[in-house]
């Protein structure tokens, strides 16, 4: 057993360090259902503290070595910087400590039925698709998704079934700390390179997630990488699996698909039988994937196939995933999370396909290895668009090594430009935008600021006159 998951059932009080951000809040509310005394402190109010608060927790703006007193598990979260002196104090207490991630472990082993949705591109759509999906089928899930979810307006929600969404993220091998119940693979990738150095070692992380399911496998059937991941499973696993896809010899496939301005619709068919014609709220052929797995991991759980078809009718995406912000005179402001090549082409292509006069994308490089390592992709798919602005690289948790800049991407790209600041990429964007265009910011920093920049200074234009 995990230490953690025994820690669990010895332990009351549970404090959080950074109990306000989109990861921890789920967690938090979970624990604070399952009984567990909950505290928690951060830096700054936020949407999420204050549902934590509204919950009964004791929060504490300001993250000092007292807010720790009276605990009995301490979980903090990687964002936490090394010298934080509540983090220190923590690991000086003799108190156990544990990472975010090892508590969300822990969490699906708790769930009987916890669905783990892992993939290199997808999941956090997929994960709110799947959750919205359940929710209207009446299964009450729990889950933990990268973003959020408009339905509820959370990262997370608490349910009082055996089923649990979780999002189930690859970085640095994180997801091999959980145990899914049912894993679901979306497609493997080349990223994070910097930390798996090749896709051979990515492909061995994703087998031993896929692994460690304990009922079945859900995997898209027409992805090479993941074929190759389940192949090498099938080798130490008897675990039953379920494929989707667009080839006919899936166990799930579309069939008789049309897109009309990048909106699709499609017959569902599982093992030659039609189970109902799905009509997508959401743009982009891509996402056809992202519904069938969603199809496939909810009639795992006894929903029914009608039922399912009407939810995902309704579901109108994810938080940072093609989230339409604003119409201004015409202009339309959208936001992306998309940072990898293959993310961006499919968000552009998809854009280019809307009928707008012109797209254009805005763009922050998100840290020096991949764009050094992924740096012809990154160039061939930026030059989609009709127009093409960029941001300085945003390192994160990198130094730039690499001697890799946005400068150096410009020199490849015709007629793309790119600045220091939000606010000289927006006052750009706002000077040569016109009626008829639509306008994506794409990264997963904090680019999404450059939007609300853009969205203030068309509203001021509009106001001028």
């Amino acid at each position: 057993m995990y230490e953690i998951d025994q820690l669990l059932k010895e332990v009351k009080h549970v404090h959080f360090i950074g109990i306000g951000g989109s990861g921890m809040c789920p967690l938090a509310e979970i624990l604070n259902e399952k009984g567990y005394i909950i505290s928690g402190s951060d830096n700054n109010e936020t949407d999420t503290l204050a549902r934590v608060r509204a919950m009964g927790a004791k929060v504490t703006l300001g993250q000092v070595p007292e807010n720790i007193e009276g605990a009995e598990l301490i979980i903090y979260t990687s964002a936490i910087l090394a010298g934080n002196p509540e983090l220190e104090a923590a690991k000086n207490s003799g108190i156990p400590l544990f990472e975010r991630n090892d508590l969300l472990g822990a969490i699906t082993r708790i769930y009987p039925d916890c669905i783990g949705v892992c993939g290199t591109h997808g999941k956090t759509t997929t994960c709110a698709m799947l959750t919205q999906v359940l929710i209207e089928c009446g299964k009450d899930p729990s889950a933990v998704i990268g973003g959020k979810l408009p339905l509820t307006g959370t990262s997370g929600i608490v349910g009082s079934s055996e089923h649990m969404v979780c999002e189930s993220c690859e970085y640095q091998d994180h997801f091999l700390k959980l145990t899914p119940d049912v894993a679901v693979i979306l497609n493997v990738d080349e990223d994070h390179l910097e930390y798996f150095k090749n896709l051979d070692n990515l492909k061995k992380s994703f087998e031993k997630f896929a692994s460690f399911a304990t009922k079945k496998i859900i995997y898209n059937g027409d992805d090479k990488n993941t074929c190759d991941v389940i192949e090498s499973v099938k080798v130490i696993s008897d675990k039953p699996t379920v494929s989707f896809g667009f080839n006919k010899t899936n166990d799930y496939y579309a069939d008789n698909i049309e897109l009309k301005n990048e909106f699709a619709s499609f017959d569902v068919i599982y093992k030659d039988e039609n189970l109902g014609r799905v009509t997508l709220s959401i743009p982009g052929e891509h996402n056809i994937y992202n519904a069938l797995a969603v199809f496939a991991s909810a009639v795992h759980t006894g929903a029914k196939p009608a039922e399912i078809i009407t939810a995902i009718a309704h579901f109108r995406g994810a938080g940072r995933r093609f989230e339409i912000l604003d119409v201004i005179d015409g202009i339309t402001i959208a936001d992306d999370y998309a940072h990898h090549p293959r993310e961006l082409e499919v968000t552009l292509n998809t854009a280019m396909g809307m009928g707008y006069n012109n797209v254009w994308a805005v763009f922050q490089p998100f840290t020096f290895s991949r764009t050094k390592i992924l740096f012809d992709d990154f160039v061939r798919v930026l030059k989609i668009p009709d127009k093409v602005v960029m941001t300085e690289i945003m390192g994160s948790r990198e130094v730039n090594t690499y001697g890799i800049y946005t400068a150096d991407l410009a020199k490849e790209i015709p007629g793309s430009v790119w600045y220091n600041t939000f606010e000289e990429v927006s006052q750009y964007v706002v000077d040569h935008a016109k009626e008829g265009d639509f306008v994506i910011t794409l990264g997963c920093g904090d680019i999404y600021k450059a939007a609300k920049i853009m969205i203030k200074m068309l509203k001021e234009k509009r106001k001028e006159g």
